[in-house]
């Protein structure tokens, strides 16, 4: 069994990459993959940990796109974490990340909430400041009583506090991770709020600009989404990937591999994630 989506302190998780491969190892995982938001800053204690422990570690990240009517993001495995062009164009992401985070503090202080960035930051650490961390400082002055309520009135999709962040179109993304030598994989598809029709047609125009997996196996999935997304895997060719979006205690209901208790996904995925990346790495063939 393995977990494949996982996010640690480098940008919304509440674990270091070490202490997720603890965790890994007590729930028995035979492979980990470390998807943090926009970064891969944790990635390199990630790998040494899991080389330590045993455990196959891959390379990840979890890039957002501009999308609409819902949100697209894509997941990237096996990537070289080195390569400087990526860490760049990863870097201008982040930025508007900070955009954002200054947008919604804004908007906090017009709904009487007044919040300032000093205590932001101490829930943060030495984590990438974001939605999460301001649930924790509203929750510290008693605006709400919990982070799942200063999400559902103020920080979700939609509420009052909520600020769409600047980000790369769904080309751009697949660009970037391919160029890096990585497989890019389309995260949680529910997330699209897109109808069977417009799914399809959406994963085949990301097949042609290079997709290389669907997160089939999630933990917000059902048994009739999980058979859909398993068979456009099957007909587009894509190997189906899975995890839980693990972020610590952030996600206090969800235990690592396991989701909500049912999760299974399947040993088989990294080696066959590795294979697209090596199809997606050979020369095409000389034309005589």
């Amino acid at each position: 069994m393995i977990d494949l989506h996982m996010h640690s302190i480098f940008s919304d998780g509440t674990q270091t990459p070490e202490d997720l491969v603890k965790e890994a190892l007590r729930q028995n995982l035979s492979a980990v993959a470390l998807t943090d938001h926009d970064t891969v800053k944790g990635v390199p204690r990630f790998l040494k940990a899991g080389k330590a422990a045993g455990i196959r570690a891959l390379a990840g990240v979890e890039v957002s796109t501009s999308y609409s009517p819902g949100e697209m993001h894509v997941l990237g495995y096996c990537i070289d974490h080195r390569d400087a062009f990526f860490a760049t164009q990863l870097e201008w992401i982040r930025r508007a990340r900070q955009s954002r985070n200054e947008e919604i503090l804004h908007k906090l202080h017009g709904l009487g909430m007044h919040l300032n960035w000093e205590e932001i930051r101490s829930f943060a650490g030495d984590q990438v400041i974001g939605r999460p961390h301001f649930a924790q400082a509203m929750v510290a002055r008693g605006y709400v009583r919990n982070t799942k309520e200063a999400f559902s009135r103020w920080l979700a999709r939609g509420c009052p506090a909520y600020a769409r962040r600047r980000t790369v179109s769904p080309e751009e993304a697949l660009e970037i991770i391919r160029d890096a030598g990585g497989v890019p994989v389309l995260a949680h598809p529910f997330t699209l709020n897109a109808n069977r029709v417009e799914l399809r047609r959406v994963i085949h125009e990301l097949k042609d600009m290079g997709l290389g997996g669907i997160e089939a196996y999630y933990p917000q999935h059902g048994a009739d989404q999980t058979r859909e997304y398993l068979k456009l895997a099957g007909d587009f060719g894509l190997v189906p990937t899975g995890g839980t979006d693990f972020h610590g205690a952030m996600t206090p209901d969800l235990t690592m591999g396991r989701g909500f208790g049912s999760l299974r996904v399947p040993d088989d995925i990294v080696d066959r994630l590795l294979a697209q990346k090596m199809r997606a790495c050979r020369p095409p063939p000389t034309e005589h």
